[in-house]
């Protein structure tokens, strides 16, 4: 069975990551596919602290259909640390967005990659000069920047009065509070690997069992990938075999930051039982066409590495789409999965 992993790359240029390219990306602004329905800024609301949610990715998957020749999957998420809670999405939104080959917007051609990269295809709405989101309010000074919030004009205020009411502005700079470190995710069709074999599992158990009573297993951002290698390489003790398997089948490509399989089956960090079960059993239809949801790609605990914010962390994030894809008009919401590393045990 195959399935396509991807992983996070540096552009020479990031002109090269616009929607006029139809990329797949990691962090920087959104590449909107669909120009003029863009989501409205409610539904990029955190709906617990209703701050403005970040841009984290975007994959483009097309498949071979009259309505999905471009078609394109957007992850968001509230950074706040007070919003995320183990084993609980509430604070991403993922977004579906499709096109047919001859659209309003883009050129039936495919884009060349000789030369120079031309300019990004512009929206038919304004973009906030903080997120590179929908902006329904302008700069009251100058009325030449748009935002999408007060929250992200405040923030980007230091940035931006210099040049107010200026005839040249100038090109913002990403604020790291809003904008994720930008990479290209470049897909690779790879066949699923089953990692080296155990050694010495005895003794890396030991070592686990007295990290674990030290208190330093909790999550991923307290042990390297060298540390997990060596403690989970294969073992499927410590009441953790969905882990080993993890480590088992990421041994080969440790850097993959995706892997892709419509219609296939997550890799789990965790036993599901005790983390995500009633939320796969209560996978909600689509909500355009009413049909079946299902798994179409994951996001891996190592992009965590890359986006410079130590506030954030989680397992697995898996992604589940309309199963047919069901034509639509703008940005439809579809649904994710986050499973965390270790499942809170209730105490007798």
């Amino acid at each position: 069975m195959e399935i396509d992993l991807g992983f996070a790359e540096k552009s020479d240029d990031a002109a090269w990551l616009s929607n006029r390219y139809f990329p797949s990306k990691l962090g920087g602004q959104p590449a909107w596919l669909e120009l003029e329905h863009l989501p409205a800024t409610s539904q990029l609301q955190c709906s617990k602290c209703q701050a403005p949610k970040s841009f984290l990715a975007q994959l483009y998957a097309p498949f071979e259909d009259e309505f999905n020749f471009h078609r394109s999957i957007y992850v968001f998420l509230c950074r706040n640390p007070d919003c995320q809670v183990a084993q609980s999405a509430g604070n991403f939104t993922v977004l579906r967005s499709q096109l047919p080959q001859k659209n309003k917007f883009f050129s039936e051609e495919e884009p060349s990659d000789v030369g120079d990269p031309l300019p990004a295809i512009a929206c038919l709405k304004k973009l906030c000069a903080a997120c590179g989101c929908h902006a329904p309010h302008a700069c009251s000074k100058c009325k030449a920047i748009h935002y999408c919030s007060a929250e992200h004009q405040r923030m980007h205020w230091p940035q931006h009065k210099p040049h107010c009411g200026a005839s040249v502005g100038s090109t913002p700079t990403p604020l790291s509070q809003i904008v994720f470190p930008e990479f290209e995710i470049v897909m690779d069709s790879n066949p699923m690997e089953s990692g080296e074999d155990a050694k010495d599992d005895e003794a890396r158990l030991a070592e686990f069992q007295e990290l674990e009573a030290s208190g330093q297993t909790g999550d991923l951002s307290n042990v390297s990938e060298a540390e997990m290698d060596k403690y989970f390489g294969n073992t499927a003790s410590a009441d953790d075999k969905t882990f080993g398997q993890f480590k088992k089948q990421t041994a080969a490509e440790p850097d993959q930051i995706v892997r892709y399989k419509r219609g296939g089956q997550p890799l789990w960090i965790a036993n599901t039982a005790q983390t995500v079960e009633d939320q796969l059993k209560e996978l909600p239809n689509c909500g355009r066409c009413g049909g079946a949801r299902q798994f179409e790609f994951q996001i891996m605990p190592q992009t965590l590495t890359l986006l410079e914010d130590d506030s954030l962390d989680w397992g697995v994030l898996a992604v589940y789409t309309c199963a047919k894809s069901c034509p639509i008009e703008g940005y439809a919401e579809e649904v994710l999965i986050k499973q965390d590393i270790v499942a809170e045990v209730e105490q007798s």
